[in-house]
């Protein structure tokens, strides 16, 4: 499992117009092939009265699925161009449509290049993207009148408090980066005079937004 990397919010659109043609383009996170092609078809469906519905999509740990669809305009003047997106943003398990309902201007090889890469990546922007960074989840278990000292201590570190469960004991689940377990006991032993508990528990992705700024 790869430590950290950038995806799709689940899903938004964003149209655009150019030169009388309506760009309408949708974003989906999907992790298998076969959600890249429902989701496709849907769109397809949706707007079966368009021109086009061009497709991209790029899936797996390592991008081996990787697939471009010019449905119709001239070939390499849509989908290549929508997928060269996705892997300027560094984009996984993401699969883009763009509707086009023709305005009565032709836009020439490279305006329609730019057309649907800029749509596309309109779109994302518009939708968002996260950071999904593997992360063991610590259950960390704590008399009462430590719990104000710990949960001010975890919330203005780097790890991330997820839950506070109020029992005979406080337990805070934590989640720490993949990696940094032993580190994030150290500091909790130390934090509460070796009087915590500490339980190991499952590894999951957790999310993070990307702020445009910071790009993917």
């Amino acid at each position: 499992m790869l430590e950290n990397y950038y995806t799709v919010k689940p899903n938004g659109s964003e149209e655009v117009i150019i030169q009388k043609s309506r760009f309408i383009g949708y974003v989906r996170r999907c992790e298998t092939e076969e959600e890249a092609h429902s989701f496709i078809q849907e769109i397809k469906k949706k707007h079966n009265d368009a021109n086009h519905n061009c497709s991209a999509y790029m899936i797996g740990e390592h991008d081996l699925i990787q697939k471009a669809n010019d449905d119709g305009e001239p070939s390499g003047t849509a989908g290549v161009p929508m997928l060269e997106v996705l892997k300027r943003k560094g984009l996984k398990d993401t699969a883009v449509v763009v509707t086009r309902y023709f305005g009565g201007t032709k836009l020439g090889a490279g305006g329609l290049i730019r057309a649907y890469s800029g749509t596309v990546s309109q779109a994302i922007e518009k939708t968002g993207i996260v950071r999904r960074q593997l992360m063991k989840s610590m259950h960390v278990s704590v008399a009462y009148h430590l719990l104000g000292k710990v949960e001010n201590e975890v919330r203005n570190s780097s790890y991330t408090l997820e839950t506070i469960n109020y029992m005979e004991n406080v337990e805070l689940i934590i989640y720490v980066e993949s990696g940094q377990e032993e580190a994030f006991e150290s500091w909790i032993t130390n934090l509460t005079s070796n009087q915590a508990q500490l339980t190991r528990g499952d590894s999951s992705y957790v999310e993070f937004d990307v702020k445009p700024s910071e790009g993917a």
